[in-house]
Parts: structure tokens; C-alpha cells; sequence
């Protein structure tokens, strides 16, 4: 403001240099109120927006008549004070000066607030959603954990003792592998069927020859990545409402595929045939609405899932999601 000052008052006959020392009076106080209303709109700054507008136009209505007489009333000559065009012309610079300094300040506090705001609310989304996956994946385990000592207390009832020792030392491998991965990390696909396959091992121990597993996997899909335990409440819903209620043998199987750039897994298993005529006789367990609120949460509109039968006697669930290879 110093320099345009001085720059103005060489067009209006007004020597810069002599009014060198007013101007430093002049914009040194105006600069200090300037720093008193930055501080005034940095303590009400959580005001509603238009209130603070309105107490910008308030302070330049009061900062005005203070930068006026400062310019009008010190040092000049009396006949450039009186002068009404100088006077106007000093009323429009202070309005426009401390009103827009204001509205300035006002502008640029609010958008970093703002981006301040975006920010904290992201972060508490982003714990918000960790909060919730590890929920999800945790939910796993209990469900697993349950159905796996039912098993074991059915075997101990039969009186098969070394059975359901075996399955015991399985379980406690199979959780002990579980619960050491990281419930918010990804892990290859070869890995995650790997893990399915204990767990197979486990229920076979309950089912001896009725349960036959089969995997179909590309090699080069070993590498895709996938949420770790993704699969498990999979296979646990074909044991379920396959192996659980049949009394023949029943196959189930894992399928790896890629369509476009999405992974798909899908897990299908043979059901007994009085249980085909509903498309989705079992409706939509705790594991399976677990696997599609882990998928949906993760990768939004980029994930599938679907469950139900397609032809008599076969059961299948799928899920795709999107293509990452280690």
C-alpha cells in the first residue's frame, strides 16, 4: 500500500517522497488494525459463515472514520485536508483497503478451515472404516470357532476320541495361522486357499469320505492379491448347507477366474435335491452378509457377489473383486 500510495499521489500532484513519513504512519496503523480484526475473525471462526461477513462489515465501518482522520487530519496541509475530491478519494481507499482485507482474511481462513474440516472427516472416515473391517474380519473366527466345537462335542459323543483329538491339534494350528495375519492386509490367493484347505482338513475329520474339495487356479492367479479370510465363510456355507445336510457324498470347489479386471472366486457345492426348488433356500447367513459388507466396504461398486442355485442340486456363491497381483 506504501508503494500504490506513493505511486497515486504522483498523479495527483502530491510529492511521494514528503509524504513518506505519513504514509508509514498511516499504513503502520492501519496495518495494526488489520492484524486486531485477523485476530477478531480468527477467535469467531466458528461462527456461521454470514456472521462473520456481517462482523467484517462491521469492523470496516468502524476501522474507516480511525484510517480517515489519521489521513485527512495528520500532517498534510489544511487546504489538501479540506479538499473534497481528496476526501473522497480517501474514504473510497479505506473502504476499499480495510473492507477487503477483510473479506480477504475472511476467504482464506474459511477455505483452509474447510480443507481443515475435509481433512479431520477423512481421517475419522478412515478409522471409521478400520474399525469396521477388523470387526468384519473378526466376526470370522468366532463363527468358525463355534461351528468347528460343535463338531468336536459331536465326535466326542460318538465316542470317536482320537478323531476329535486330531481335529483339535488341527484347530489350534489353524488358529494360531489365522490370527497372526493382519486383519486389514491382503495376501496371495495361493496363501488364502492354502488356509482353506486346513480347514477343509478339519472338517474332514467330522465328515471322513463324504466331503471331496476341488480347486481350479491358474497359475497365473496365484499371485492375486485378496482380503485374508475372504474365502472361509465360503467354504463354511457349503459345509453348512452342503455337507451338513446331505447324506451322500458331496463335492465342493473353488474356482479361480479373471473377467475384464476383476478377480472372481467362486465356491460351489452339491446340495440335496428337495432343496433346490427356492433359488436361495438358505438365505443370507452372518457369513456370507459378512463377505459381501467386507467386499462393499473395501472396493465400493468395484466388487460382486451373488449366492444361490443354479441348477438342481448345486449351490454356488461368487464374488469378484478388482485384479491385483503381488
Amino acid at each position: 500500500m506504501f508503494l500504490v500510495n506513493s505511486v497515486l499521489e504522483y498523479f495527483i500532484k502530491i510529492a511521494p517522497i514528503e509524504s513518506a513519513q505519513h504514509k508509514l504512519i498511516l499504513f503502520g496503523v492501519s496495518a495494526l488494525m488489520a492484524y486486531v480484526m485477523g485476530r477478531i475473525l480468527i477467535r469467531v471462526r466458528g461462527l456461521f459463515f454470514p456472521l462473520k461477513a456481517l462482523l467484517c462489515l462491521v469492523m470496516t465501518i468502524i476501522a474507516i472514520p480511525v484510517y480517515t482522520a489519521i489521513d485527512l487530519l495528520n500532517l498534510y496541509p489544511q487546504s489538501v485536508a479540506s479538499d473534497p475530491i481528496y476526501s473522497g478519494y480517501t474514504l473510497i481507499l479505506a473502504v476499499s483497503m480495510i473492507f477487503g482485507w477483510n473479506c480477504l482474511f475472511l476467504a482464506v481462513t474459511d477455505n483452509f478451515e474447510r480443507d481443515q474440516r475435509e481433512q479431520q472427516l477423512a481421517a475419522i472416515r478412515e478409522v471409521a472404516l478400520t474399525t469396521k473391517m477388523q470387526a468384519l474380519r473378526y466376526q470370522v473366527n468366532p463363527h468358525f470357532l463355534f461351528n468347528t466345537l460343535n463338531s468336536i462335542a459331536g465326535l466326542i459323543e460318538e465316542g470317536a476320541t482320537i478323531r476329535a483329538e486330531r481335529m483339535v491339534l488341527s484347530l489350534s494350528t489353524f488358529m494360531r495361522t489365522t490370527l497372526a495375519v493382519d486383519p486389514m492386509s491382503d495376501v496371495k490367493l495361493s496363501e488364502e486357499i492354502a488356509l482353506q484347505e486346513e480347514y477343509l482338513g478339519i472338517e474332514r475329520e467330522r465328515f471322513l469320505d463324504r466331503l471331496t474339495f476341488k480347486i481350479e487356479m491358474p497359475a497365473a492367479l496365484q499371485d492375486a492379491l485378496v482380503p485374508s479370510l475372504i474365502l472361509q465363510p465360503l467354504i463354511e456355507n457349503a459345509i453348512k448347507h452342503g455337507v451338513g445336510v446331505a447324506t451322500g457324498q458331496v463335492e465342493i470347489s473353488l474356482t479361480a477366474s479373471c473377467k475384464s479386471d476383476l478377480l472372481v472366486l467362486t465356491v460351489e457345492n452339491d446340495i440335496p435335491l428337495d432343496n433346490s426348488e427356492s433359488k436361495n433356500p438358505f438365505g443370507m447367513g452372518v457369513g456370507l452378509r459378512n463377505v459381501q459388507e467386507r467386499l462393499h466396504l473395501r472396493f465400493q461398486e468395484n466388487s460382486q457377489f451373488s449366492s444361490g442355485i443354479i441348477r438342481p442340486g448345486r449351490y454356488q456363491a461368487s464374488i469378484g473383486l478388482p485384479l491385483k497381483i503381488a
